[in-house]
């Protein structure tokens, strides 16, 4: 397992809790502002939800953008203003055909320079019997990414997922065994399975790898009637929450002690001791 780089011994965090829902100029503008919240606590990085763009009805969803188009550049300009590392969630980027898009989350430095992109893998179809408000099938629209990314942040390896992937595991550990010790979670988790599972599978991500996890949520009511749990939240590498956000839009901001990922990893070498089964 590679080691990573560790260049400090903390990283202070904002996980940035939106309600993003019809307007998109709307919802860039709460996201900017937020952002700016985030810098005045001295956070060095601010993660935001997934599809921070928009949230409404089908009818009304932007033209998708490459990276370099006006969402790219709009937080590209932010972090450069604001001196701070941004993960911007994810928006509605070009995808490989005219029927499908891709889920993207792009990751800017300091000096507003792109650091990173990832596109969400394992996209959210589900369909609960007697639940229709709680069916989706995102794989019509959108097609899934094939990389696994991690990038350095100020020397710390991050790794990058999106909502879904939060529940396969196999992800985190290929994040884990390439030298992340900190793993982000954009994300908009539907009411309905937020409140039995997420706060479990952050812990549980947490524990496995021995690593932070940083999630951000969309939270509350968004168009047409998509209910999403919030609960923004940052778990340390032995699965205790650390910070947790309240209902509505909020920050959460904590510092990160890197030494504990260490620690943890040497006092219980969970992952050294893993053995590859055929």
């Amino acid at each position: 397992m590679s080691s990573g780089t560790v260049s400090r011994t903390t990283l202070r965090v904002a996980a940035c809790q939106l309600n993003s829902r019809g307007d998109r100029a709307a919802n860039l503008a709460a996201a900017v502002e937020m952002l700016e919240r985030a810098a005045a606590s001295g956070a060095d990085l601010a993660v935001l939800p997934e599809y921070v763009d928009y949230l409404g009805p089908a009818s009304g969803e932007p033209e998708p953008e490459p990276v370099d188009g006006s969402f790219g550049r709009l937080f590209a300009d932010t972090a450069r203003r604001l001196s701070m590392w941004v993960i911007a969630g994810s928006f509605h980027e070009v995808g490989p055909d005219p029927e499908h898009t891709y889920n993207t989350t792009l990751v800017f430095d300091r000096s507003g320079t792109l650091a990173g992109v990832y596109r969400k893998i394992h996209l959210f179809d589900i369909e609960l019997a007697g639940r229709p408000e709680v069916s989706y099938q995102e794989s019509r629209r959108v097609a899934p990414g094939t990389e696994v990314v991690c990038v350095d942040v100020e020397g710390v390896r991050v790794g990058l997922s999106i909502c879904y992937d939060l529940r396969f595991p196999e992800l985190y550990r290929r994040l884990a065994v390439d030298g992340a010790r900190v793993v982000v979670v954009p994300a908009a988790f539907t009411t309905h399975t937020g409140r039995d599972h997420w706060e479990v599978l952050l812990r549980a991500r947490a524990i496995e790898n021995q690593c932070y996890v940083v999630a951000a949520g969309q939270s509350g009511e968004h168009d047409p009637g998509r209910s999403c749990y919030g609960h923004s939240m940052v778990v340390d590498p032995w699965g205790t929450v650390v910070a947790q956000a309240v209902d509505g839009p909020g920050l959460v901001v904590a510092d990160l002690t890197l030494d504990r990922v260490e620690r943890i990893r040497t006092e219980l070498p969970s992952l050294a001791n893993r053995r590859l089964i055929a």
